[in-house]
């Protein structure tokens, strides 16, 4: 059996995706820092970023940019925020976080849970901004 992360690039386990491509999927935190707060997921398992092949790295960080990009144009936040951590899931990821101060950068502020709707609305807002940035083949609905 995968990660959860395989099983929610799979679609055995519900997401709110905003992007997906042949190497990575973007998809809204179940326990958001801020409203927003979206990970860029490799589709390989791979347990610890720095394991990843350079390419793959790179292609990661670029959809980063492009998710941060997306972030400000939707939220309009002071800074958006990238953290690499890898403790709660054996599988790398790169969280997205659009914050107005450093406080919305500590995990013990994350949200214990959040309203499907609210997901919705952020993922709403994320699409739009992509789209308006030219990033069309990419934005999942």
């Amino acid at each position: 059996m995968g990660t959860i992360f395989t099983r929610i690039i799979n679609h055995e386990i519900p997401a709110t995706f905003v992007w997906r491509d042949e190497q990575c999927v973007a998809f809204l935190s179940i326990n958001p820092l801020a409203h927003g707060h979206t990970l860029i997921v490799p589709i390989e398992e791979i347990d610890h970023w720095v394991d990843a092949p350079p390419p793959l790295v790179a292609h990661l960080f670029e959809v980063t940019h492009v998710i941060g990009s997306a972030l400000e144009g939707a939220f309009d936040p002071a800074r958006v925020g990238v953290i690499i951590a890898g403790y709660e899931v054996p599988h790398a990821h790169i969280h997205v976080v659009p914050t107005n101060d450093m406080s919305q950068l500590n995990f013990a502020n994350a949200a214990g849970e959040v309203d499907h709707s609210s997901l919705e609305s952020a993922a709403s807002s994320i699409r739009q901004a992509l789209r308006a940035n030219g990033h069309l083949d990419h934005v999942v609905d």
